[in-house]
C-alpha cells in the first residue's frame, strides 16, 4: 500500500501570547487542523525551523519573537480501495457523518486488514474522503466494539473535531457488561501505556498517558454488572484496561478478560450464553460534539445490538440479584 501525501507549508511570527509556551503549543495556534501529536512528530523529524534553525524538541520554550517555518508531508487516506460495504449512517450533512459501527468491522486498513474495513466503506460512499488524513476518521472503536463514531467530511471539520478531542469536549458514553458484582460506581484514573512485555496489549503503567474513566451502575446481577461508562480521555483499549485493572474484566474480552466461565451452579442457558458471546461486551451508546460550522452542540444515541441485548436479557433471567 502506498501513501498519498501533499506538502504542508506554513510560516508565521510568534507573538507576546506565545511567551513561555512550548514550541508544539505555540505552533498549534497557527496550524489549524493539525493535531498536537502530528506537530510533535514533525518537530522531532526536523520539519520545523525556529529563526531559520531546525528545532527538534517539542518542549523548547519560546520567547514570543521567533519566526517559525513548517514544511512537512501531510499524509492523506492512501490508495485504499473503495468497497461497497453497507453502512448504518445515523446522521450526515456536508461536514459530518455519524456511523453506527457493527461489532466485527475493523475501522482502519492495516497489515492483514486491507479490505472490508470502515475506511473502505467510507471511500465508496464519499470518494472525496481520500483527501483527508485517515479518510476523515478522528477517533476509533476497536474491531469488536459496536456503536457511534464520527467522520469529518472536509479538512475544516476534521481540524475542529481533532481540536475538540484534544480539549476533551466530546461526550462519549458507553455501556459494558463486566464479570463480578460491583457495589457502586466510581472513577479510574490510572495511566495507560503499552504493556511492558505483550506488545499487542495496553496496561496500567507508571509512565503511561493520563486516562480518566467514570462508571456508574445500570444494573447489578448476582455475578455480573451492567455499567454506563463515560470517557474523558481516549486511550487505546481504555475501558477494557481500566475494568480489568479493577478486577472487573469485560465479558467476552479476548485480551483482558477471563475465559467466559460461568459461576458455579449456573443454568445451562447462562453457560451457553457466555460460551457463545465471542467479543467484548462493549457498546458506544452516545456521542456528543460541537458542530464544526454551526457551533451547535449535537448528540446522538444508539441502542446496543441484538447480541449485547440478548446477553443482558439472559443475565436478567438466569443470574438475577439474590
Amino acid at each position: 500500500m502506498s501513501i498519498i501525501t501533499e506538502k504542508y507549508q506554513n510560516a508565521f511570527e510568534l507573538s507576546s501570547e506565545d511567551i513561555g509556551s512550548r514550541l508544539d503549543q505555540a505552533i498549534s495556534n497557527h496550524c489549524q487542523g493539525i493535531s498536537r501529536s502530528k506537530l510533535q512528530a514533525w518537530i522531532k523529524a526536523g520539519s520545523v525551523t525556529v529563526d531559520g534553525k531546525i528545532e527538534t524538541k517539542p518542549k523548547a520554550k519560546m520567547l514570543g519573537t521567533e519566526s517559525i517555518e513548517v514544511s512537512a508531508e501531510l499524509e492523506q487516506a492512501g490508495e485504499w480501495e473503495a468497497q461497497n460495504i453497507p453502512l448504518d449512517v445515523v446522521f450526515e450533512d456536508d461536514n459530518l457523518l455519524i456511523v453506527n459501527k457493527p461489532a466485527g468491522l475493523v475501522v482502519h486498513p492495516a497489515v492483514g486488514n486491507r479490505n472490508g474495513t470502515l475506511v473502505n466503506a467510507l471511500l465508496y460512499r464519499a470518494p472525496e474522503l481520500i483527501k483527508l488524513p485517515r479518510a476523515g476518521i478522528v477517533h476509533r472503536l476497536d474491531k469488536d466494539t459496536s456503536g457511534l463514531l464520527v467522520v469529518a467530511k472536509n479538512l475544516e471539520s476534521h481540524n475542529s473535531l481533532v481540536a475538540q478531542l484534544q480539549e476533551r469536549a466530546f461526550e462519549r458514553e458507553y455501556q459494558c457488561v463486566v464479570h463480578g458484582q460491583m457495589v457502586a460506581g466510581g472513577s479510574a484514573e490510572q495511566p495507560i501505556g503499552r504493556h511492558p512485555t505483550n506488545r499487542i496489549q495496553m496496561a496500567v503503567v507508571p509512565n503511561g498517558k493520563e486516562a480518566l474513566t467514570h462508571f456508574r451502575l445500570i444494573e447489578k446481577f448476582n455475578h455480573f454488572t451492567h455499567l454506563k461508562v463515560n470517557l474523558e480521555t481516549g486511550r487505546t483499549h481504555q475501558i477494557r484496561v481500566h475494568m480489568a485493572y479493577l478486577k472487573y474484566p469485560l465479558v467476552g474480552d479476548p485480551l483482558y478478560g477471563k475465559k467466559n466461565f460461568a459461576p458455579s451452579g449456573s443454568s445451562e442457558e447462562l453457560r451457553d450464553a457466555l460460551r457463545h458471546f465471542k467479543r467484548q461486551a462493549l457498546h458506544a451508546r452516545k456521542l456528543g460534539l460541537i458542530h464544526p460550522t454551526t457551533n451547535e452542540f449535537m448528540s446522538w444515541e444508539q441502542s446496543a445490538p441484538d447480541d449485547y441485548l440478548a446477553l443482558v436479557d439472559t443475565l436478567k433471567k438466569y443470574d438475577p440479584l439474590s
